[in-house]
């Protein structure tokens, strides 16, 4: 060591006594795109710009629109709009009320649905933390119609394809998310919904640092009979690549999420209370009470009443209309489980690790499903021998409720990737790591270098291996960490100033398949 010293006295020259340690990064972030109420803070725009949030209070203020004052009702942050439309025999698909020996079909208008607010409330009610929010845009304007068939998907005009891609785009320049999502990516047209899958799978492929998590088109309203076409659907256009950084959960599930006081008679025939009064006072069954409501909110006198309080009297007046706003509430709280599994995936990674899977765990906030699997309806959905595009299973056992019981990516078929555990825990070692090496560079790449990385990155696996994320009963059987110039390096690597270091893990895997066997024997 040199010391320059010129002028006498005492001098304290202190010596780092450890090498630099591993940081372990993040393990559930997810990143949220789609239609927003607003996307705006003190003034400035927060469209089409990836905005980093710490809680649903965060949301509220970035993205929801601000209450008037009491004693004025909260605002609508969203506001489905349905119609009933009668049928000439019991439908044999989708949401319907009998009335008056009539039956309704329960139809909404789709340019209305959207599912980004709703999944965001279920994430954080699922114990959601840190997430990204890409709002690529606003609510558009309603159809003012119906769909015609309760059987089709749910296709709303105003979300575009190209809105959602630019959105994924702009998370190329963040690497902290860890989850893509994309709830509303199932009111795309089929074919915009597979284009979109694959561009997130590529693009989480190129990033290596988050998974995709999908729904499925056709889990909203599956026929018990023909639902498997809309997973053979599914299978054919996520495409062959990057399966292994996306993980799908099948069906839709029934939430909680929007109270009784989100939906009323706002939510019907567009407002159309003259349509709605048809239904509830009918010429051969009138209700005075219910049509002296109706045209005090189409006629407001002049202290008129708030929109809550034109509420409580209707389902006061009118048990039909109580029956009806149920039935549309059921449907507003449809939603895909992607949101509600961010959660999942958070909670799990916070008090079991990320390599954990999660699965046999419930969702917070589900309580019915459209569609109830049996054990041989989930075998095709869990193994499929052609493609190995693995779809999870969101089922009821009697007893448990209503539990996650799947735990596989896409790539099914694959050893290696199989589990969506496996793959977060090995993208969560390796970022980590990368983290750690980035202070090496352009340091000499001489054994004192390879001996303070190998030195990090070991003392950090052996932490992990310690919590329960690797196997093995020592830490040599769980990873080995190995540089060094004739084991992972050459003399040419020197000259090119490349430093390689190779890293092994033995992998927790989950239990899939639990085989337990019985045996008789005499009695002694």
């Amino acid at each position: 060591m040199t010391t320059g010293y010129t002028t006498p006295g005492v001098y304290i020259d202190e010596v780092n006594g450890f090498p630099n340690s591993v940081v372990p990064v993040a393990t559930a972030v997810p990143a949220f795109i789609g239609y927003t109420p607003k996307a705006e803070y003190e003034g400035k725009s927060y469209y089409n710009k990836p905005q980093k949030i710490t809680s649903f209070a965060e949301f509220q203020a970035f993205y929801m629109l601000d209450n008037p004052a009491p004693p004025a009702d909260p605002v609508s942050q969203y506001s489905p709009e349905y119609y009933l439309v009668e049928q000439k025999e019991e439908p044999t698909s989708g949401e319907y009320i009998t009335i008056d020996g009539s039956y309704y079909s329960i139809l909404p208008d789709p340019s209305t649905i959207y599912y980004l607010y709703n999944s965001i409330r279920l994430f954080y009610q699922n114990g959601g933390g840190d997430a990204y929010i890409v709002a690529v845009g606003g609510y558009g304007e309603p159809g003012k119609s119906p769909m015609t068939d309760p059987a089709d998907q749910i296709i709303n005009p105003n979300v575009k394809l190209t809105d959602l891609q630019a959105g994924l785009a702009l998370l190329k320049n963040e690497q902290e998310p860890t989850m893509y999502i994309c709830p509303e990516a199932t009111l795309l047209s089929v074919a915009d919904n597979g284009t979109l899958m694959q561009s997130m799978l590529l693009q989480a492929t190129e990033m290596q640092t988050a998974v995709c998590i999908f729904d499925v088109i056709g889990g909203r309203d599956p026929n018990p009979v023909t639902y498997t076409q809309g997973i053979e659907s599914f299978r054919n256009n996520v495409g062959v690549d990057g399966l292994k950084y996306g993980a799908a959960y099948y069906p839709f599930v029934g939430t909680t999420i929007m109270g009784a006081d989100e939906i009323n008679y706002t939510n019907l025939f567009g407002g159309d209370v003259k349509k709605l009064g048809a239904i509830l006072s009918p010429s051969g069954n009138p209700n005075a009470s219910a049509e002296k409501i109706l045209e005090m909110i189409e006629k407001p006198p002049a202290n008129p009443m708030t929109t809550s309080q034109y509420q409580d009297a209707l389902l006061t007046a009118s048990p039909t209309y109580s029956a009806i706003i149920q039935q549309v509430l059921a449907q507003a709280n449809l939603l895909p489980p992607s949101g509600g599994m961010a959660g999942v995936y958070t909670v799990t990674d916070n008090q079991r690790g990320v390599w954990q899977a999660p699965a046999n765990t419930n969702i917070v906030g589900v309580d019915s499903l459209p569609i109830r699997l049996s054990n041989s309806q989930q075998a095709d959905l869990n193994v499929d021998a052609v493609s190995g595009k693995s779809v999870n299973a969101i089922r009821v056992f009697p007893g448990q409720g209503i539990l996650v019981w799947g735990a596989r990516t896409l790539d099914g078929n694959s050893l290696d990737w199989r589990y969506i555990s496996v793959r977060r825990t090995v993208t969560f070692l390796e970022q980590s790591a990368k983290q750690a090496a980035r202070a090496y560079v352009f340091e000499s790449n001489d054994p004192t270098t390879w001996a303070a990385i190998k030195s990090a990155i070991s003392s950090f696996l052996a932490g992990v291996w310690k919590e329960g994320g690797l196997q093995g009963a020592s830490a040599a059987e769980a990873f080995d960490v190995d540089i060094g110039l004739g084991s992972t390096m050459t003399g040419e690597d020197l000259l090119n100033g490349i430093l390689r270091v190779t890293i092994t893990v033995a992998v927790i895997r989950p239990a899939d398949f639990i085989v337990i066997s019985f045996e008789q024997q005499m009695a002694k």
